[in-house]
C-alpha cells in the first residue's frame, strides 16, 4: 500500500513538471514563433562597414629605441626594421544600423563611424551604398548618416522606450563578428543602467546575444517597433548587454538632421546627499541635489541659485539624485524653469533660464583639468582648506569638489576636501589618462583639483 502511495505520488509531480500549463493557467507548450516578426524587420537593418586611418602600434615602440639606433647606427635599423612595419594603416570596423525614413537617413552609434574615411552601407538586398555623415553627438554615442538612393526603402517604426517593462521580450537583429543579419532573442533585464560610458548614460540591459558588430543595430519589441539601440556589452560577461533607449535618439533626432546637437546648461556644481547630510538640513530622505558652487556669469547665477541650496525640485519634477538631475537640465536647453530650492531651512521657488553647453566650455574644462588649475573665485575657499588639511612640507593634490561618478571610477578613495598624496602632479595626471575613456568622464563630471606643496603655497 505504502509503495502504491509513493508511486501515485511520483505520477502526479511528473504530471505536474511536464504540464503544458504555467502557474497561471496560461498554455505554454506552443510558444510563439518569431519566424514572420523577423522576415519583416530584416530589410530595415543594415550592415555598416568604416575604414580609418591609424597609427601603426609599433611607430611608439621603435620610437623608444633611441639608444639601439644610435648604437647600431641609422642604416642598420634601418635595413632591419625600417621597411617592415607601415606608419600608418587602414582600419576597418563594422557595425550596424537601422533605417528611420525613405529619404535613407539611418541611426546607428558613434562608435561605429568615429574618425572614417569611408562609410559603406549594406542593404538586405546585398546593394552597397556610400554613406555621409549628418549628425553625431559622442556624448550619448549616436550618430546619423545618410545614403542617396532613388528606390523605396523599408522603414522601422520607432516605438517608446517609456512603456517597456522588466521582463519584456525583445529582437536583436544585426551584424555580430560579419555574420549578417543574425537575429537574436533574450528579455529586458533592467533599465536606467550607467556603466560609465558617457555623461548621459541610461541604458536598457537585455540578456539577447549581442556581440562586437551589433553596435548600431536595433532592439525590437514583439510589436515590431525600435526600442533601443544596441551599444555596448561587459567584456567576458554572458547575457549583459547594453542599449540606448530609443527616445533618448528620437529626442535627439531633429538636433542631429541640422548636425548639432545642443545641451542644457546651469553652471553649477552638484552632490548627492547622504542620509546623515540630509537630515543635517532638516530633510526626513535624501532626495534632492545639494549645490556645492555656483560659478560666475551663469544661468544659475543669473537665476538666484545660490552654494548650499538644496534643489528640490526642477521643472515641475522631484530631483531624485545628480545624474537624474544632470539629464533634466541637459535635456531643455533654452527653456525658463521653475526650481524650487530648500534655502536657510525654508522653500524658495527660483525662475531660471537654461543656457546651452558650448564644446569650447568643455575642452576650456578639460584644459584646466590637465593642467591642474582653479578658477580664481575659488582661491578664498582653497586658502582655507588648505590650512585645515595640509601640514607643513605636505605635498598632494586637494579634492576640493567633483560630482559622485568621478569619485568612484577614477578614485573610489578620494573625498572632497581630502589631500592625495602624489610624487609629483604629473603622475597623477598620467593615471587619468591611462582611464579608459578619461576625457568623457571629466568632461561630464567637473571635478577639480589643486597641486599643493605645503600651507605656504602661493595661490
Amino acid at each position: 500500500m505504502k509503495f502504491i502511495k509513493i508511486s501515485l505520488l511520483t505520477f502526479f509531480l511528473a504530471m505536474v513538471l511536464i504540464s503544458p500549463y504555467s502557474a497561471n493557467g496560461e498554455d505554454v507548450s506552443r510558444l510563439p514563433s518569431l519566424a514572420k516578426l523577423a522576415k519583416e524587420l530584416k530589410p530595415t537593418v543594415v550592415n555598416i562597414s568604416s575604414t580609418k586611418l591609424v597609427q601603426s602600434p609599433l611607430e611608439d615602440f621603435f620610437k623608444n629605441f633611441r639608444d639601439f639606433r644610435d648604437f647600431f647606427g641609422e642604416e642598420f635599423f634601418q635595413r632591419f626594421f625600417g621597411e617592415r612595419h607601415p606608419k600608418e594603416f587602414r582600419q576597418q570596423s563594422l557595425g550596424s544600423g537601422f533605417i528611420i525614413d525613405r529619404e535613407g537617413y539611418i541611426i546607428t552609434n558613434w562608435h561605429v563611424i568615429e574618425k572614417a574615411e569611408e562609410i559603406k552601407v549594406k542593404l538586405s538586398d546585398k546593394k552597397i551604398y556610400d554613406a555621409e555623415v549628418v549628425g553625431k553627438d559622442p556624448k550619448t554615442d549616436l550618430a546619423l548618416i545618410k545614403i542617396k538612393i532613388d528606390e523605396d526603402l523599408p522603414v522601422a517604426r520607432l516605438g517608446d522606450s517609456d512603456k517597456l517593462e522588466v521582463g519584456d521580450w525583445v529582437v536583436a537583429i544585426g551584424n555580430p563578428f560579419g555574420l549578417e543579419h543574425t537575429v537574436t532573442t533574450g528579455i529586458i533585464s533592467a533599465k536606467g543602467r550607467v556603466i560609465g560610458a558617457g555623461p548621459y548614460d541610461d541604458f536598457l540591459q537585455t540578456d539577447a546575444s549581442i556581440n562586437p558588430g551589433n553596435s548600431g543595430g536595433p532592439l525590437f519589441n514583439l510589436k515590431g517597433e525600435v526600442v533601443g539601440i544596441n551599444t555596448a556589452i561587459i567584456a567576458g560577461g554572458q547575457g549583459i548587454g547594453f542599449a540606448i533607449p530609443i527616445n533618448m535618439a528620437k529626442r535627439l533626432l531633429p538636433q542631429l538632421k541640422r548636425g548639432r546637437v545642443v545641451y542644457g546648461y546651469l553652471g553649477v556644481y552638484i552632490q548627492d546627499l547622504t542620509l546623515e547630510l540630509a537630515r543635517s538640513f532638516g530633510l526626513k530622505e535624501p532626495k534632492g541635489v545639494l549645490i556645492s558652487e555656483v560659478i560666475p556669469d551663469s544661468p544659475a547665477v543669473k537665476g538666484g541659485v545660490e552654494k548650499g541650496d538644496i534643489c528640490l525640485e526642477f521643472d515641475g519634477l522631484a530631483v531624485e539624485n545628480t545624474y537624474q538631475f544632470r539629464k533634466l537640465v541637459s535635456n531643455i536647453p533654452g527653456k525658463k524653469v521653475k526650481i524650487l530650492v530648500l534655502r536657510k531651512g525654508k522653500q524658495k521657488t527660483l525662475s531660471v533660464t537654461i543656457g546651452e553647453l558650448k564644446e569650447r566650455e568643455v575642452a576650456a574644462l578639460r584644459y584646466k583639468l590637465a593642467r591642474g588649475k582653479l578658477l580664481k573665485q575659488r582661491d578664498e575657499f582653497i586658502a582655507g582648506r588648505i590650512n585645515e588639511t595640509l601640514a607643513e612640507g605636505e605635498t598632494g593634490i586637494l579634492f576640493i569638489g567633483a560630482y559622485h561618478d568621478v569619485v568612484h571610477r577614477l578614485a573610489p578613495d578620494i573625498r572632497v576636501g581630502q589631500v592625495k598624496e602624489v610624487t609629483r602632479v604629473k603622475e597623477y595626471h598620467k593615471s587619468l589618462i591611462n582611464t579608459k575613456r578619461h576625457d568623457q568622464q571629466l568632461a561630464g563630471t567637473n571635478c577639480y583639483q589643486h597641486h599643493l606643496r605645503s600651507k605656504h603655497h602661493r595661490l
